[in-house]
């Protein structure tokens, strides 16, 4: 009896193949994505506007001019250009994911392909839900705890005598928007952003960041706040992944739903060092702000253990395989 001839599927492919199909994908992802560059490029202003909103707005908050630093010519341009390339990347993330699914997806077994359709929309919603709860809740009592704290160093009371003979004071209006046409050498100042403005000339107008008096003047670099932000924002990312990270150890066989379940002080305990880890500031509230959302998760990855078990996942959620899913998984993949 002759030995079993060994076969090799229709769909097989030679590693060269696989560099080539790899280096197709990868020139569509770039290809794909620059006209999201040059609108970004375009919109880059607008981008670094708004991320500099709640910094602004908190600084406005605790009575400080809304006024940044750049302290090198650059500065300002290179986070430009790093704002528009991290929105680049953002926007083109579902086009490089596809590119990347095109890629992989031939290599997998049907039902392998059903845990990536669960797990990547799952992700990239807690992605999406860290993003906006870290701009709305979290960044606004961060910056107010940091600024606050470094505008409570206040100088020494300065003394109060009465004013020289013949001495008078020099009164400054306060408006809360600037006058149509002021006459050259007026002088007021703009309560809304807490600044002394002294016009020159038409189309040109002097401005002076005033402060509270504390001893250090709240004034950032536009550089260290947009690290800032990417930091925090890559770091909520990662944590709000618990329900995806706590399904896979399910799923795996690494950890028993029900024994974790039964261990909720010790998880509590771990969400209060990881968020004490995440938040520059560490104080309560903070703490607090950010402990319960990721407690709140971890539930959520428990329920979604219990309900979603891998079986679920791998049988299409109890539909029947169609007839081409079955000679898939019959068939060892590409």
């Amino acid at each position: 009896m002759s030995p079993p001839t060994m076969t090799t599927p229709q769909n097989s492919m030679s590693f060269g193949d696989h560099l080539e199909e790899l280096r197709r994908r990868l020139l569509l992802s770039i290809a794909g994505i620059l006209p999201v560059l040059v609108v970004c490029l375009v919109f880059g202003q607008s981008i670094l506007r708004f991320l500099t909103g709640p910094v602004e707005r908190q600084l406005l908050r605790s009575g400080q001019a809304a006024t940044m630093q750049a302290v090198s010519p650059i500065e300002t341009f290179a986070a430009y250009i790093k704002i528009s390339i991290v929105a680049t990347i953002l926007i083109g993330v579902p086009w490089i994911l596809w590119q990347l699914w095109l890629f992989v997806a031939p290599g997998l077994y049907a039902h392998e392909r059903r845990f990536a359709y669960f797990l990547i929309p799952l992700s990239t919603a807690l992605t999406a839900l860290a993003g906006v709860f870290l701009y709305k809740v979290m960044l606004p009592i961060i910056l107010f705890f940091l600024i606050t704290f470094g505008a409570g160093l206040s100088r020494p009371d300065a003394p109060v005598m009465p004013l020289p003979e013949g001495a008078a004071l020099a009164h400054v209006a306060i408006l809360s928007a600037d006058p149509p046409d002021p006459d050259p050498g007026s002088m007021w100042v703009l309560e809304p952003t807490r600044q002394l403005r002294v016009h020159v000339r038409d189309g040109m107008t002097l401005t002076l960041p005033m402060t509270s008096g504390g001893l250090i003047a709240q004034q950032y670099r536009i550089s260290d706040y947009i690290d800032l932000v990417f930091t925090l924002g890559i770091a909520f990312a990662i944590a709000f992944q618990t329900p995806v990270v706590v399904m896979l150890l399910s799923w795996v066989g690494l950890v028993d739903p029900r024994a974790l379940g039964r261990k909720r002080r010790h998880v509590i305990l771990g969400c209060t060092i990881a968020a004490a880890i995440i938040t520059p500031t560490g104080d309560p509230v903070t703490l607090a702000l950010l402990t319960i959302p990721l407690y709140l998760l971890f539930e959520l990855g428990l329920l979604l253990a219990y309900r979603v078990p891998a079986r679920a996942v791998a049988s299409g959620f109890g539909r029947e395989a169609h007839e081409t899913d079955a000679d898939t998984d019959d068939e060892a993949p590409r």
